[in-house]
């Protein structure tokens, strides 16, 4: 319950946080959940208790509705921070790697073009002869495969790195 003394205080920090949630336009069911349980209450008598079930994004919420002087509460807002820039920091290592992958593929279309230009130039004209010229450029790149052998499958039981553009 956050250092709150009381359930009853803690409520209003979820109702805050609902509130929140709400007025993100999504629905309040995918991130707080209300289930009712049976609880002890002396000499075996039992009696009904909520319980409200939160995603890690209902937390995070609840958090940010928090009282920060406590230092339960403190430490949620740093951990959320720190969990915050890490994804940020993940986002913009994805968008160079996917940069990166881009200049390559320009530049293997870049050297594919000048390999058709020159073998259309030494004679290969027919597709077929073509097809010859890069597989063979296959079975030197991959040390021995066709293009045919060149399947995931192939590649694992070979040992063969293929890395996809």
């Amino acid at each position: 319950m956050l250092g709150y003394a009381e359930y009853r205080n803690f409520e209003g920090v979820i109702e805050q946080a609902k509130v929140a949630y709400k007025n993100s336009g999504q629905t309040m069911e995918d991130h707080f959940g209300e289930v009712t349980d049976m609880i002890a209450v002396g000499k075996g008598a039992k009696r009904p208790a909520k319980t409200i079930l939160m995603s890690r994004y209902a937390c995070y919420l609840a958090i940010q509705n928090a009282d920060p002087p406590k230092e339960i509460v403190a430490l949620g807002e740093t951990y959320f921070a720190v969990q915050t820039r890490r994804q940020e920091l993940t986002d913009e290592e994805q968008l160079l790697e996917d940069g990166r992958r881009l200049l390559i593929r320009n530049d293997i279309r870049l050297h594919n073009a000048k390999l058709a230009d020159t073998a259309m130039r030494a004679g290969v004209v027919e597709l077929i002869d073509y097809a010859i010229l890069q597989n063979h450029g296959y079975r030197g790149l991959y040390k021995g495969p066709t293009s045919v052998a060149i399947s995931p499958a192939f590649a694992i039981s070979a040992g063969i790195t293929i890395t996809v553009f």
